[in-house]
């Protein structure tokens, strides 16, 4: 695909047909698989030290970054991606950015130094600044709102740089207030006027960022099998755990889609921040559950017979949320949901019972049981689905 050298960029149609992810955003997107990794990777490692609890807010707080920043480029994306030669060169610099937050991860978890990553968010930020100023230079419509965009996020980012130098037992606890300065800025920019984005292909941008957390699951689960094989070896422990995490995997994905967005963002614009907010949720739920289930696989597989309550809600906990979220996220959006919300609930309680018969279930016991739950969740909902087919058929 050849890229025009310059095209003005003007805001696209928010019902343009056919609207798709673009080839760059996609590779855009595989950045974020290298940070998502490494974050994940730190978590697994310090759930196998035993460590998990205190290096969650760690993972938290990078994964925020991570997170903020592919959202804030996929909206303007949406809104104004008009391909040219200098959109495709602003996008490398952020991808370059995204490389060097992921390169700091390791020192940020294990050293509380964060100098690589507020750097690698600081050329993140200023290539999306450089951006919002070239939509206010050439959208003359949208000159308002582009200005506000490019003046809140380099104000909150001058305070990251900032916060950089705080000693790092204030810093921790100073994060969530730079956090909770970043959410407003997107609220309080489309004052003026809301951005052109499509509702259509931002479900689809974060339906594949979804797949795309789904996927570093699986590659942890990956590694975890590896790994035992080179510890205990070949085990039926190790089967059925590697076998439950890949059919919760594929549980959780069924019923992401399951809950469909676009006709809700399309009818409901307003309600889009709330919906893109919540989703830190689930791509935080679902890479924590990579984490969770690595460390499972090699201890599972080490004693079949074990068990590890903090390892089981390492995984409960993660799934729990997620599922938690779709309907939280999908219930305002929609008329109503697939997912039913008693369903729903019963499965919460049965994932979050599950760790506490690990006396008697064990580490396999308890993982293969929350993935027949997930599965159990997705098959009622075709049920209910089928059902509802049939009575719209009657006459």
């Amino acid at each position: 695909m050849t890229a025009a050298f310059r095209i003005p960029m003007t805001g696209r149609s928010t019902d343009e047909r056919h609207r798709v992810s673009s080839p760059l955003e996609l590779l855009f997107d595989l950045t974020f698989v290298v940070a998502i990794a490494q974050v994940a990777g730190r978590l697994a490692l310090a759930g196998e030290e035993g460590h998990i609890l205190s290096k969650l807010p760690f993972y938290c707080m990078v994964f925020f970054a991570i997170w903020w920043a592919w959202m804030n480029f996929t909206w303007f994306a949406s809104a104004y991606d008009t391909d040219d030669v200098p959109y495709r060169l602003m996008t490398l610099v952020q991808m370059g950015g995204v490389l060097v937050l992921a390169a700091g991860v390791p020192a940020a978890f294990d050293d509380d130094n964060f100098v690589a990553i507020i750097v690698g968010y600081l050329i993140m930020r200023l290539a999306l600044v450089g951006q919002w100023l070239r939509a206010a230079a050439e959208h003359p419509e949208g000159r308002k709102t582009a200005l506000r965009y490019a003046f809140g996020v380099a104000a909150v980012q001058v305070l990251w740089v900032a916060w950089g130098f705080v000693p790092p037992q204030i810093a921790v606890w100073m994060f969530p207030v730079l956090a909770v300065l970043e959410l407003p800025v997107p609220l309080w920019a489309e004052r003026p006027g809301m951005t052109t984005w499509h509702p259509h292909h931002i479900a689809e941008r974060y339906g594949l960022f979804t797949i795309i957390v789904l996927g570093e699951s699986v590659s942890a689960s990956a590694v975890g099998v590896q790994n035992a094989l080179a510890q205990s070896g070949f085990s039926a422990a190790l089967v059925w755990i590697a076998a439950a995490a890949l059919v919760l995997l594929f549980a959780l994905w069924w019923l992401y889609f399951l809950e469909p967005a676009a006709e809700g963002l399309q009818s409901r614009r307003g309600r889009s921040f709330y919906w893109g907010y919540g989703h830190y949720v689930v791509f935080a739920s679902l890479a924590a559950l990579g984490a969770g289930l690595e460390v499972a696989v090699q201890e599972g597989a080490a004693d079949s017979g074990a068990m590890n309550t903090a390892v089981e809600y390492a995984i409960a906990v993660p799934v729990a949320l997620f599922l938690l979220m779709l309907y939280v996220l999908h219930a305002p959006l929609v008329p109503e949901v697939v997912i039913r919300p008693l369903k729903t609930g019963v499965a919460l309680v049965l994932i979050l019972a599950l760790p506490l018969a690990s006396p008697v279930l064990g580490l396999v016991g308890v993982t293969v049981g929350i993935a027949l739950v997930a599965s159990g969740l997705v098959a009622a909902t075709l049920l209910d689905r089928a059902a509802a087919a049939r009575r719209a058929a009657l006459p």
